[in-house]
């Protein structure tokens, strides 16, 4: 080859090295970086894209955001680091049933006491559901006390002796005290029947009885002072009631030795209030003579040398005072007459009215069981002695994790009952 078609070959590739670097300079870089290879296929937006994104995270462990400025506290005491603050105490709301968890309040069994009674000062006092003739015996003797030692005792105590308002002070004060004392006093309610010893007694009832369509007799018989005396069953209790148990349909509650439930004091009256009653009546008889007596011999003195209606319109209160004993006090002394011929007997008042032990309704008469054959023992054993203790636990907690029974299969023993031998292997 010539010098000159290599000048002009020389020219060429130079030519043609000077477009290439001008292709390669003009061509767009990456956002994302350095472009590939020279050669390389070029990638397309969406590979570009995900290289961008690639990029942006960091390959190094994430970052904590710095930690937040502390506030400072006091100065550590000299003698050394300062002591935590106790931890408050738990609060116990007013919802709720359970005991002893965080944010409930204890219940008392009082709270959830299944009879109609009425509880007061944290079921320490008891009172039947009513308590409006009982407020109504509470005015009638605040009223007539009162009003005698306004306007006729300033009189009495000048003209005749200082004794009268002190006897009738303490006769209204120890009149009060067994009021309170019988309306208050748990009368002697036996608890109800848990849902297991329910079970068991009508397992038992069952048992006993016959094979025909006839339902078992819900009635026993003990023996007592040689006199048969029959137990009944209670439906809403559901055990059998003791001897001289009655269920009060008032108060909805068996009551021990029941007497009767009385609305002038407020409760029932039984085996542990009937003491109380008794001695409220008798008193109560006592005061209403007491300040009958002495009205109409304040009236009889006033209106010696004058009219004596015009003596009653001087003194109105005295004459209202003379009203409400005069029909009070045939009740009341016919009241204490029967009630003293009933301790005499040893009798409650529902075993008279029924005639258990006499041909009241045309039975045949047959002797007091109870009975000591003597009035002095009788009254003794009714009044005085021991006061038993109440049966039911009014002040008690209600138990929040007590399991309630599932329903009892016919395969299965109730309430922890032995299994009988037909049940035992019966499962694999």
């Amino acid at each position: 080859m010539g010098p000159p078609l290599r000048a002009s070959a020389a020219r060429a590739a130079a030519a043609a090295a000077a477009a290439s670097a001008t292709t390669s300079s003009a061509r767009p870089r990456s956002p994302c970086g350095p472009a590939g290879p020279r050669g390389a296929e070029p990638r397309s937006a969406a590979g570009r894209m995900k290289d961008c994104e690639y990029q942006q995270i960091s390959p190094g462990p994430p970052r904590r955001p710095p930690p937040r400025a502390r506030r400072p506290g006091p100065a550590a005491p000299p003698g050394g680091p300062r002591a935590p603050p106790p931890a408050a105490a738990p609060r116990w709301s007013s919802s709720g049933s359970g005991s002893g968890s965080l944010g409930r309040r204890p219940r008392r069994k009082w709270e959830v006491f299944p009879g109609r009674n009425r509880f007061y000062c944290g079921g320490r006092l008891m009172l039947a559901g009513h308590g409006g003739v009982f407020a109504l015996t509470l005015l009638l003797i605040l009223t007539t006390t009162v009003l005698f030692f306004v306007f006729d005792c300033p009189f009495l105590a000048r003209h005749l002796t200082l004794a009268i308002p002190i006897i009738a002070a303490i006769l209204f004060f120890f009149v009060m005290s067994c009021l309170l004392q019988t309306s208050f006093t748990d009368p002697g309610i036996l608890p109800r029947a848990t849902v297991c010893e329910a079970a068991a007694l009508e397992k038992q009832i069952d048992n006993t009885g016959s094979s025909t369509y006839r339902p078992p007799p819900r009635t026993r018989e003990v023996m007592i002072n040689g006199q048969v005396v029959k137990l009944k069953y209670c439906f809403t209790c559901k055990m059998f009631r003791p001897p001289r148990t009655s269920h009060c349909s008032v108060c909805d509650n068996c009551v021990e030795r029941f007497d009767h439930h009385c609305p002038w004091v407020g409760n029932c009256v039984g085996k542990r209030n009937y003491r109380f009653f008794y001695a409220f009546i008798l008193s109560l008889s006592f005061l209403t003579a007491f300040i009958f007596a002495c009205v109409v011999t304040h009236l009889t003195l006033r209106s010696q040398g004058s009219n004596f209606l015009s003596t009653l319109k001087e003194t109105p209160a005295s004459v209202l005072e003379l009203v409400i004993c005069f029909f009070s006090i045939w009740s009341i002394l016919g009241l204490s007459g029967f009630h003293t011929y009933l301790v005499a007997s040893n009798l409650t008042t529902n075993e008279d009215i029924k005639g258990s032990w006499s041909n009241k309704r045309g039975g045949e008469a047959s002797v007091n069981p109870y009975s000591h054959k003597s009035v002095i023992t009788n009254c003794c054993a009714v009044l005085c002695g021991p006061l038993p203790p109440s049966l039911i636990d009014r002040r008690g907690f209600v138990q929040s994790d007590t399991v309630l029974p599932s329903p009892v299969r016919s395969d299965e023993p109730a309430c922890g009952a032995k299994p009988d031998a037909s049940m035992v292997g019966s499962h694999p």
